[in-house]
C-alpha cells in the first residue's frame, strides 16, 4: 500500500511514516518547509518528500505511483479546508484520514497492544523513558517517539514485539480514537482551548480516555482533578512516596515521569522496580528537553506555564550545581494559546536571573484574535522586572553570546517546529558558532 503523509515533517506524522515504511508500506509525503526532521526522514530511507504542498506535486506523484491512503496532520484542514492536496484526494477517491486511523489499522494488522502516554505535559519525556526501559530490558517493542534520542529511531516497528508505545495527544481528541492495553497519564491541566472550550470538557475527555483503557496509571493530584477513584483498572500513584527520590535524574518532574514509567513497565513486564530504577537513572534524555546545543546553551520544549515550571526545576538544579546564573529566552507557542494562559505565567520563571521574551510562534491562528505583544505578556509576571521584550535578531544573538562568555547557563524555551527559536539557536550557535 502506498501511503502519502501531508505534514510529514511534524513530530506526530514523521515517526508514523517511519513505522509504516518499516511495516512494509510504500511511503511518500510533503511539508510546507524543509527542516531537520525532513533531513532525518530522508536519511532514514524515506526519499520521496516534496517541499511545498502543491496540486502539481501530488498529481505527478500519483501518476507515477498511485496513492492508496492520504494521511494528514490536524493542522491542514484548520489552516486551509480547501488545501490542494485534500481536494486532489477527494476528487480521485483516495482514502483520507488523520494519523489515528492509520495507526489503529497497523495495530490491528500486526496484532499489537498499545501502551499510550497521555497528559498535558511530560508526555514526550515519559514516552521516551518507557521506550528506554523496554530497550534496555531487551524486550522487542514498536514505538513512535515525537523527539530525537540517542538510543532509538523516532519510529520503529519490531515484528517480534507484543507492544506499541505511543504518545497519545489530546489535541483534536486524537487519544479518544484508541483503546490502549495500558495508559500512563503524566499530568492534566486545561489546554488546547480551541478544541476544549471549557475546563470541564477537557476533564471529560480524559475520563473518557481512562474508560477506554484496560489499565491506567495516574498521579493522585490528577485523579483528584479529574474526579476519578482507584479501581482494578485504575492505579493511583502517590507523588510523595520517598522511593521516588531513588531516581537521580535532575528535576522533580523528570523524577516523577521516571517513576510513572517504572510503575507501568513493572506491571507489564513483571520486572522488579529496583532493577528499573537502576535503568532509568542512566536515561540519556532526548532532544529539546534540556538538550545542550553548545556548552552552557540549552534548548527545551517548554511552552505552557506547567511545562515552564517543569523545565525551570531542571535548569535551576543544573545551574545551582555549577554555581551559574540562569538566563532564559522564551518564545510562546501560538498567539491563540496566550489568550487563555496569560494570567497563569505569574511565578513560572522564578529563579531566572533574566528572561528575554520574544514574539509568539504563530500557527493555526484565529484571524480574529489580536496578537499579544511580549511587553503585555511580561506584565502578567509576578516580577516583570526580570524580563525584557526582544526580537529574534542580532541584538538577541549578542546578548546570548555575552551571557555564554560570562559562563552563565542559557536556556531557550520554545515549542514550534521549523523557524522556531530552537531552529534559530541551532543555526546561529551550532551550525555557525563563529558568526
Amino acid at each position: 500500500m502506498h501511503i502519502y503523509f501531508s505534514g510529514i515533517g511534524g513530530a506526530g506524522i514523521g515517526p508514523l511514516a517511519q513505522v509504516a515504511n518499516k511495516a512494509g508500506h510504500a511511503v511518500s509525503g510533503s511539508d510546507k518547509q524543509s527542516s531537520s526532521y525532513i533531513d532525518y526522514l530522508i536519511k532514514s530511507g524515506i526519499k520521496d518528500i516534496h517541499i511545498g504542498q502543491s496540486l502539481e506535486s501530488i498529481e505527478e506523484l500519483h501518476k507515477r505511483h498511485p496513492i492508496d491512503w492520504f494521511v494528514y496532520t490536524s493542522a491542514l484542514p484548520l489552516e486551509n479546508p480547501d488545501a490542494p492536496e485534500l481536494l486532489f484526494c477527494r476528487q480521485n477517491n483516495i482514502k483520507i484520514s488523520k494519523r489515528d486511523e492509520l495507526l489503529n489499522q497497523i495495530l490491528l494488522d500486526k496484532q499489537l497492544k498499545l501502551i499510550a502516554i497521555a497528559g498535558t505535559h511530560g508526555k514526550t519525556t515519559t514516552t521516551a523513558m518507557v521506550t528506554w526501559l523496554f530497550k534496555q530490558l531487551k524486550e522487542p517493542v514498536s514505538f513512535l517517539l515525537p523527539a530525537k534520542t540517542s538510543f532509538a529511531e523516532m519510529g520503529e516497528y519490531e515484528e517480534k514485539g507484543e507492544y506499541f508505545i505511543y504518545e497519545a495527544d489530546e489535541f483534536d481528541r486524537n487519544f479518544l480514537a484508541f483503546e490502549p492495553e495500558a495508559s500512563l497519564i503524566t499530568g492534566v491541566s486545561w489546554d488546547h482551548h480551541e478544541i476544549f472550550r471549557t475546563r470541564e470538557d477537557y476533564q471529560e475527555a480524559f475520563k473518557e480516555f481512562i474508560s477506554q483503557t484496560k489499565q491506567t496509571f495516574i498521579w493522585d493530584e490528577d485523579a483528584q482533578y479529574l474526579g476519578v477513584d482507584s479501581s482494578s483498572s485504575l492505579k493511583i500513584l502517590d507523588s510523595s512516596r520517598p522511593e521516588i527520590e531513588q531516581i537521580k535524574l535532575a528535576g522533580k518532574y523528570n523524577r516523577l515521569d521516571g517513576w510513572l514509567a517504572i510503575s507501568a513497565v513493572s506491571h507489564l513486564t513483571s520486572r522488579p522496580v529496583e532493577n528499573l530504577v537502576e535503568i532509568i537513572n542512566s536515561f540519556p534524555g532526548l532532544s529539546r528537553r534540556m538538550e545542550m546545543l553548545t556548552p552552557n546553551l540549552y534548548s527545551d520544549y517548554a511552552h505552557t506555564p506547567e511545562k515552564i515550571r517543569g523545565a525551570m526545576s531542571v535548569a535551576k538544579e543544573m545551574a545551582d550545581e555549577n554555581n551559574q546564573k540562569l538566563i532564559v529566552i522564551y518564545e510562546p507557542l501560538t498567539n491563540r494559546r496566550q489568550q487563555y494562559i496569560l494570567n497563569e505565567y505569574k511565578d513560572c520563571f522564578s529563579g531566572a536571573e533574566k528572561v528575554y521574551w520574544i514574539p509568539s510562534y504563530l500557527a493555526r491562528e484565529d484571524p480574529k484574535d489580536r496578537i499579544i505583544p511580549p511587553e503585555e505578556l511580561i506584565s502578567h509576571l509576578d516580577n516583570p522586572s526580570i524580563a525584557v521584550a526582544m526580537s529574534r535578531d542580532d541584538n538577541l544573538k549578542a546578548e546570548i553570546k555575552m551571557h555564554l562568555e560570562q559562563g552563565n547557563m542559557v536556556v531557550g524555551m520554545a515549542g514550534g517546529g521549523g523557524d522556531s527559536l530552537d531552529d534559530w539557536l541551532r543555526k546561529e550557535f551550532v551550525s555557525s558558532p563563529n558568526n
